[in-house]
C-alpha cells in the first residue's frame, strides 16, 4: 500500500503541486497522466526521496519515504537517465544494480536474458558506455535496470518516450505480465492515453498540481481521457 496524504510542493510562492489524498492498494496498476506542468515528476520524486514536499507524507507499505531507507529495499524505479552511470557500459550497469539487488552474476545474466527482445540486438555485446547511447536505448537499459531483482514495488515516468514503436509495444507486454502478480505494485506516469489506459487499472489526472479525475479503467476511459484533453 502506497498513501499519499496531504502533500504539497511550493518552489518559492509557486505551488506546484496539492494532493489531499491518493491510497494505492498493493497489487495496483496505477496511472499517472497529465500536460507538461501537472506534477507528474514532481510527486513520483517525492515518492523517491529525491525531493522534500512542503507539506505531508508519502508512505511506502508503512514506511515513510523521507524519514528511512528501508523502502528501497522493495522498490524499483525509473525516472530518466540521470539514474544511469554514463561511464558503464550496460552489462557493467546491470551488475552495479543486481549487486545493490543481492545477486550474483549469474543471476544477472540470466534475468537480463529474459529482455533479448525489448533489447533488440542494440544493448548488451555492443562495448558502448551508456552515455553513447540513444536515448531509447538509455530509456530501455533504465527500465530494465529497475526490474532487477524483483522489486514489490515499480515506478516509471514515462516509460514509453522515445522508444519506436516495436518497442512500446514489447515494453506493453512486460508491464502487463508484471501487473498480472497480485503482490506488484506499478505506478506509470506517460503521456501516451493509450498504453496507460492498456496497462493500468486506474488512472489518476494531475493538472495544475491537482487531482481532478481518479477513473477505474474500462473501455471507455481513453475516450474520457481524450474529451477531458482536447477542451
Amino acid at each position: 500500500m502506497i498513501t499519499i496524504e496531504t502533500i504539497s510542493k511550493k518552489y518559492g510562492k509557486v505551488e506546484v503541486l496539492t494532493i489531499e489524498k491518493i491510497a494505492i492498494p498493493t497489487g495496483q496498476s496505477f496511472g499517472l497522466v497529465g500536460n507538461n506542468g501537472a506534477g507528474k515528476t514532481t510527486l513520483f520524486n517525492i515518492l523517491l526521496d529525491l525531493i522534500r514536499p512542503t507539506t505531508g507524507k508519502i508512505t511506502n507499505n508503512n514506511i515513510v519515504v523521507n524519514t528511512s531507507e528501508d523502502w528501497k529495499q522493495f522498490t524499483g524505479s525509473f525516472i530518466d537517465e540521470s539514474f544511469l552511470i554514463g561511464y558503464l557500459t550496460p552489462e557493467e550497469y546491470f551488475e552495479f544494480i543486481g549487486d545493490l539487488r543481492g545477486m550474483n552474476k549469474a543471476d544477472i545474466a540470466l534475468f537480463i536474458s529474459n529482455f533479448e527482445d525489448f533489447f533488440n540486438g542494440e544493448i548488451i555485446g555492443k562495448k558502448k558506455y551508456l552515455r553513447d547511447l540513444s536515448k531509447g536505448n538509455q530509456k530501455k537499459i533504465g527500465i530494465v535496470g529497475a526490474l532487477l531483482g524483483n522489486p514489490k514495488v515499480i515506478i516509471l515516468d514515462e516509460p514509453f518516450a522515445n522508444l519506436d514503436p516495436t518497442t512500446q509495444i514489447r515494453l506493453k507486454k512486460i508491464l502487463k505480465e508484471l501487473t498480472d502478480d497480485p503482490e506488484i505494485t506499478l505506478l506509470v506516469s506517460s503521456h501516451d492515453l493509450t498504453h496507460v489506459t492498456e496497462v493500468c487499472e486506474r488512472i489518476v489526472v494531475l493538472d495544475h498540481g491537482n487531482v481532478v479525475k481518479d477513473i477505474q479503467t474500462s473501455a471507455a476511459t481513453l475516450k474520457e481521457l481524450e474529451r477531458y484533453f482536447s477542451v
